[in-house]
């Protein structure tokens, strides 16, 4: 386990087409960046290796990292070793999306962002929702070095500054801007219903579209449904 406050070497859980796309961004950045996926990491080492990425075991990953990124479908979330996880910072890229995970009321309760289902099974890890609510085909098209012009920005939500700031300056590594969206809790602003979910816009009206999230249709739901519950 690292305490460092920069990530020299990026883990990735995902060898779909989002796990493709940050690994060569990582990579592009000038970081080692390990992919696992469910089989044998020989079936995908060809095409990791073309990304600039190293296929490796799941449990490699993890243990090499200084920080995981989750890129597959959280319907999956369960499968995840916890234990293996337990003291690592963790960067939750999941979204519920029926197409993939079917239809689940676990999954889409307004009462609890994804995210802090997440953080439940993984107990002892430190999560951190990011790299979610853009699409990857964005995400592989909009990379941008700092301070360039038309440069977009990803939203950042978490519960320990520490690692928050840690996230953020890999989303800036990656080309992109962070916005800070506030508590884990707040990443059910990034989730699908939300106006940010598939946002390809500037900090500016990326910002704008979170301080708006109460007042639009889905944050009422979100709040009704909170205050039915209890939740604050």
């Amino acid at each position: 386990m690292t305490s460092a406050r920069t990530i020299q070497t990026l883990g990735i859980l995902g060898a779909g087409r989002l796990g493709g796309v940050l690994a060569r961004l990582a990579a592009s950045a000038g970081l080692r960046v390990l992919v696992a996926h469910s089989g044998d990491p020989a079936v995908i080492a060809g095409r990791i290796r073309a990304l600039g990425a190293i296929a490796a075991p799941v449990e490699t990953v993890i243990a090499e990292s200084d920080a995981v990124i989750l890129a597959l479908p959280l319907g999956r979330y369960r499968m995840l070793p916890a234990d293996a996880l337990r003291g690592r910072l963790v960067i939750d890229a999941t979204n519920y999306w029926w197409g993939s995970d079917g239809i689940r009321d676990d999954l889409s309760d307004p009462q609890t962002s994804t995210s802090e289902l997440v953080q439940t099974h993984l107990a002892g890890a430190r999560v951190v929702k990011a790299l979610s609510h853009m699409g990857y085909q964005d995400l592989e098209d909009e990379a941008r070095p700092a301070g360039a012009s038309g440069r977009k920005a990803i939203a950042v939500a978490g519960d320990n500054p520490a690692d928050v700031d840690v996230v953020s300056s890999l989303v800036d590594a990656l080309g992109f801007d962070p916005v800070l969206a506030g508590p884990l809790a707040s990443g059910i602003m990034l989730e699908p219903g939300a106006e940010a979910f598939g946002a390809d816009v500037d900090a500016a009206q990326l910002r704008e579209m979170l301080d708006g999230f109460w007042t639009s249709q889905r944050g009422i739901v979100v709040a009704r449904a909170r205050e039915a519950g209890g939740a604050t």
